[in-house]
């Protein structure tokens, strides 16, 4: 299973305000397959799933701001695809957790 990190930036809006974005991101990754998990931050989104699946959640969130009149999008993405264990967001929250302060 692969996690990505992604922020999408909508360039050229007619506000300095993107959570209407966000929100469109939002909805369309609650569409997304069941196999498919996203977690929200204030800064950038996380999803986890297979790597295939993941890359075309991407590409839905990178097009989205252009359903919406943007006519320039920023996308950064990061991928952690570990082969050698199974990974998942809450078990590297949970690996992090676990030691000792």
């Amino acid at each position: 299973m692969a996690i990505i990190e992604i922020t999408v930036i909508p360039i050229g809006t007619a506000s300095t305000s993107l959570s209407s974005y966000v929100a469109d991101l939002h909805r369309s990754l609650e569409e997304a397959p069941e196999t498919i998990q996203f977690q929200m931050t204030p800064m950038s989104t996380i999803i986890e799933g297979e790597l295939d699946e993941l890359l075309s959640v991407v590409r839905r969130l990178h097009e989205a701001p252009f359903l919406r009149g943007a006519n320039r999008v920023s996308t950064s993405i990061k991928i952690d695809d570990r082969r050698d264990k199974a990974a998942s967001m809450a078990q590297k929250l949970r690996s992090v957790e676990e030691k000792p302060r």
